[in-house]
C-alpha cells in the first residue's frame, strides 16, 4: 500500500504537555504535603505529569529492565519526599530524574536492527532478485506491492477555518466517514489540532502493528521550494493516540518526522509493508540508475536501518519523432542530427580512465573566446532536474555540448525513463534545444547494508 508531519515547536510542545497532563497526578486525591505542594505549582505539576508519561513509556519499551526501574523510581520518590514544601528542591529533583528517564527512554526506543531485521533484508533481496527474472524493469515495485499491509485504510482531511481567505485549517469537528466511534474518541483525546497549524494536513488510519486497532499517519504539506510533505505516526494506545516522538520530549517538535517527501527536486515514495511479522515504512529515495530503500521502524527513532540498493542499466535512444510542446504537435529529426545525438548518447555510462589526467574541453576553444570554461561542460543546472552526464555532439563541422537530464530516475511502464537531452553551442546565446530521450531499464545488482537513513528519512 502506497501513502503519499512536521509541526512547529510551540504546537508540538503544547501537544506533548497536554498528553502528559492527561496522564499526570490526580490532584483531587493528593494525600500528603509533597503532593499538595506539587499540585499547588503549575510547573511542578507539569513536571510530574511528564515524568509519569516518560516512566510509563519506558516501562513498556524496556520490559527486561522493569524490576530495576521500579526499584530506582521508589528510591527517587523517597528522596523527593524529603523536600516536603521546598518548591526549588522538588523542581531540581524532578528535572534531574526526568533527564535520566528521558535518556533511558530515548535509548530504548532507538531502532536497533536485530537478526530478524537482517533476515527481512535478505528475504527482500532474494524476492527482488527472483522477481527480476520475470520483470527486470519493475522487480522492486512488484515485490513491495506484494508485501503491502492488508489493513483497511481511511483517509480524511483537516478542514479550512471560516472565512473566504483563511489559510488556516483545523481538525474536523465531526467524525469523518469511515472512522469508528472508538477511533474518533481516541483522536479527540489526543489534541490533533496541533498538527494542522503549519500546512494542509491529511490523516490516514491504518493498523500498523497488527493489534486490530488502527494507528494514525499524519501528513502535513508545508510547500516551500521542494513542495515538501512531512509524515509522522501516532500509535493507538488504549483511549488515545501517542506520537512516535513522544519519547524524545518537547524538543522533538523541531522538524521531527518519520520521513518527508519532496515533490520537486527528488523522486521519493513509501510503501507500508509487512514481512516476517514486522511492519516497515519502505522509504524509497531514487536517482538515475539507482533505488535506495530504507526500512524504517514506524515507532522508533531511526538512526541505523536496513538498506537495499538496487542498480539499473538503461538502454537509451533518441526517438526520430519528437514532441513540439510549444505548438502541441510533433516533428521529425533530420537524419544527421538524429545520428549525431544517438552517437553522443551512446557514450553515456562508458567507463573512462581519465582519472588524474588533465581536464579536456569537449569542443575546440577558439582563440578569440573570452570564456574558455563553457567549452568544458554544459554549465550550471537546475536543482529540480538531475544532471546525468555531459558529452559532445558533432553535427557536420559544428561541435555542440549536450547534457542528459532526468527527473531522479522517474520511470513508468508506458514511457520508461523520463529524460531529455539539452543541446547548446559554446559561445552562442539563447540557442538551447531540448530532445526527448527514451530509456528502458534492467536491474543489474542489488546489495544490502545497515546504514543511516538518507533522503527525507533522516531522524
Amino acid at each position: 500500500m502506497y501513502i503519499k508531519g512536521r509541526c512547529i515547536v510551540s504546537a508540538c510542545a503544547a501537544l506533548f504537555v497536554q498528553q502528559a497532563m492527561a496522564a499526570g497526578m490526580d490532584c483531587t486525591k493528593a494525600a500528603n504535603v509533597v503532593e499538595n505542594t506539587i499540585c499547588a505549582s503549575k510547573e511542578l505539576h507539569e513536571l510530574d505529569a511528564q515524568m509519569g508519561m516518560v516512566y510509563r513509556g519506558l516501562m513498556k519499551a524496556s520490559v527486561q529492565t522493569q524490576p530495576e526501574l521500579k526499584r530506582s523510581q521508589r528510591q527517587w520518590l523517597d528522596t523527593r519526599n524529603e523536600c516536603a514544601e521546598d518548591v526549588s528542591c522538588l523542581d531540581q529533583h524532578y528535572r534531574e530524574r526526568l533527564q535520566l528517564l528521558q535518556a533511558a527512554w530515548k535509548a530504548a526506543v532507538v531502532f536497533k536492527p536485530n537478526d530478524i531485521d537482517k533476515q527481512v533484508m535478505d528475504d527482500l533481496q532474494q524476492r527482488i532478485q527472483a522477481m527480476s527474472k520475470k520483470d527486470p524493469e519493475f522487480a522492486l515495485e512488484r515485490t513491495l506491492a506484494s508485501l503491502s499491509i492488508k489493513s483497511p485504510l481511511t483517509t480524511f482531511y483537516a478542514e479550512s477555518d471560516d472565512g473566504q481567505y483563511s489559510e488556516k485549517t483545523h481538525f474536523p469537528k465531526s467524525s469523518p466517514k469511515g472512522v469508528t466511534q472508538s477511533e474518533w474518541k481516541a483522536m479527540q483525546a489526543s489534541n490533533l489540532d496541533a498538527d494542522t497549524e503549519l500546512g494542509q494536513t491529511t490523516f490516514n488510519l491504518l493498523d500498523l502493528d497488527g493489534d486490530g486497532q488502527r494507528d494514525l499517519i499524519v501528513q502535513t504539506y508545508t510547500g516551500g521550494t521542494g513542495l515538501f510533505s512531512f509524515f509522522e505516526t501516532y500509535r493507538r494506545d488504549g483511549d488515545r493516540l501517542t506520537r512516535r516522538t513522544a519519547a524524545l520530549g518537547q524538543e522533538s517538535g523541531i522538524g521531527s518526522s518519520l520521513y518527508s517527501i519532496s515533490d520537486r527536486g527528488a523522486n521519493q515514495s513509501v510503501n507500508w509493508i509487512s514481512i516476517r511479522g514486522k511492519v516497515y515504512a519502505a522509504y524509497r529515495d531514487s536517482s538515475y540508475g539507482v533505488d535506495n530503500v530504507y526500512l524504517l521502524s514506524p515507532w522508533q527513532a531511526n538512526h541505523l536501518v536496513p538498506k537495499l540498493t538496487i542498480h539499473y542499466r538503461y538502454q537509451l535512444s533518441i526517438p526520430r519523432i519528437q514532441p513540439d510542446d510549444e505548438h502541441k504537435t510533433t516533428y521529425k529529426l533530420k537524419p544527421d542530427l538524429h545520428r549525431a545525438l544517438a552517437q553522443g548518447l551512446a557514450t553515456v555510462g562508458e567507463e573512462t580512465s581519465d582519472s588524474g589526467q588533465e581536464r579536456k574541453p569537449m569542443c575546440p576553444i577558439p582563440p578569440s573566446t573570452t570564456d574558455r570554461e563553457e567549452y568544458y561542460g554544459y554549465g550550471a543546472g537546475y536543482y529540480a532536474i538531475e544532471q546525468v552526464a555531459d558529452f559532445p555532439v558533432i553535427i557536420g563541422s559544428e561541435c555542440f555540448i549536450a547534457r542528459l537530464n532526468n527527473w531522479f530516475g522517474t520511470y513508468s511502464a508506458k514511457d520508461g525513463l523520463y529524460a531529455q537531452v539539452t543541446l547548446r553551442k559554446p559561445g552562442a546565446i539563447d540557442q538551447e534545444r531540448d530532445y526527448k530521450v527514451n530509456g528502458r531499464r534492467r536491474m543489474t545488482t542489488i546489495s544490502t547494508s545497515i546504514s543511516k537513513p538518507g533522503g527525507g528519512a533522516e531522524e
